[in-house]
């Protein structure tokens, strides 16, 4: 075992004090901060402390991928890390957003890596002052736009609360939505209450509606429905996502989703296709190691409706709620149904024994509360609130004793 020391990513909706707190560092920061990644993903990987120092987890894995991963993950999913651990601290509002599939996700990359060097192909024969004017510069050069697609892998994700949690989250009943559309009473908005009127079937006109709505009327349109939303949770979020975003579409289509509040311990499930957004709260968050994510609205960020439309899965998600499920004493875990990753939480007292978590692959362990000494075959680290371990594969298994809670990622092979 050894410490894992993970960056922290600063985007604009983070909090300014969930994560500080979770590592005892003063709060509020200086800015905002969103996510601490625990993982190897080459957007933002963590380190591992050697000689003084400390060295990128990516590259380790680079230099010995067999030693770090072990044969059944190389074999199932190649050099890289396949989980990607993250604690979430959300003050404001994320975007509107899904995850592509992993077919979708190997086609978007590989078409977007075409375009790149065509359009690296195209800028080398633009020299001196041609770039300059043209808006070209340094390796800006060698990529045609910007990209949907950072990676070619699918990124589905499940999310447990640390706090109370505010999510939207797959498409609810259309019928629900479409009640809750005429009841702001806007005229302009009843093509879209028809499509919900129709179905599942109509699901993909109405939000194509909304997404298509022309420019000019948007502020029109979201103050018409402001004045409508009087009361009720639907009128709650409008106005909430409206004080944000006044003229973004999206405040509507974020009406269609199923609203969830979760507890301490609830969890909430997104396979790849689903429409969705965080909005408040603290969460350990483990998703498939990708970075690609296609945004609709609510969002200063790169909106792409067409793709988005191409890989959103129109149907209802019955349930987006994961159940905790008990694995053994003191260890719970989360049940989804891909290979990626696994997570349990372990919670134990100083008198209970030590939990043993035999897995086949490497892991990372977070702790959110107490002290723990968490070790296997290669050693055994101490860890305090908010800091985290990691081990390579083939080191036997996990052992977690002290008093306190920790959260346990790895390959869900079985």
């Amino acid at each position: 075992m050894e410490l894992l020391h993970g960056p922290i990513r600063d985007y604009a909706w983070g909090s300014r004090s969930a994560l500080a707190e979770l590592q005892g560092r003063p709060a509020p920061s200086a800015g905002p901060e969103a996510e601490l990644w625990l993982g190897a993903h080459p957007g933002a990987p963590a380190e591992v402390d050697r000689d003084g120092g400390r060295v990128s987890l990516l590259d380790l894995l680079d230099a010995d991928p067999g030693h770090w991963l072990g044969a059944e993950v190389l074999d199932r999913f190649g050099p890289r890390l396949p989980f990607l651990l993250k604690v979430l601290a959300a003050d404001a509002p994320l975007s509107l957003q899904a995850h592509p599939d992993a077919e979708q996700a190997r086609a978007g990359y590989a078409a977007e890596q075409a375009s790149a060097v065509t359009g690296a192909e195209q800028a080398s024969a633009v020299t001196g002052a041609e770039q300059a004017s043209a808006g070209y510069g340094g390796d800006q050069a060698r990529v045609a736009g910007p990209r949907n697609y950072v990676d070619p892998y699918h990124k589905p994700e499940l999310l447990v609360a640390l706090t109370p949690f505010d999510a939207l989250c797959g498409f609810r009943d259309p019928a629900a939505s479409a009640r809750a559309l005429a009841g702001f009473g806007v005229p302009a908005l009843a093509p879209v209450v028809a499509a919900l009127r129709t179905g599942v079937s109509g699901l993909r006109e109405a939000v194509r509606l909304l997404l298509a709505w022309p420019t000019r009327e948007r502020a029109g349109l979201i103050g018409a429905v402001l004045a409508g939303a009087t009361a009720g949770p639907d009128a709650e979020l409008v106005r909430e996502l409206a004080a944000r975003y006044p003229e973004d579409p999206g405040v509507l289509v974020a009406v269609l989703l199923h609203h969830v509040r979760l507890a301490p311990g609830e969890a909430i499930w997104m396979p790849a296709g689903n429409l969705h957004a965080y909005l408040r709260g603290t969460g350990v968050e483990l998703m498939a190691a990708s970075d690609n994510v296609l945004r609709c609205g609510l969002t200063p960020k790169r909106v792409d409706a067409a793709e988005l439309l191409r890989v959103l899965r129109f149907e209802v998600l019955d349930d987006p709620l994961v159940a905790p499920e008990p694995v053994g004493p003191a260890v719970v875990t989360w049940r989804v149904p891909i290979d990626d990753f696994v997570l349990y939480r372990v919670a134990v007292e100083r008198a209970d024994p030590p939990v043993r978590l035999p897995l086949p692959g490497p892991r990372v362990i977070l702790c959110t509360a107490g002290t723990l000494t968490v070790r296997d075959d290669a050693g055994a680290v101490t860890l305090g609130r908010g800091q985290a371990a990691i081990g390579a594969a083939g080191t036997g298994a996990l052992v977690v004793a002290g008093t306190g809670e920790a959260y346990v990622a790895g390959a869900g092979l079985r």
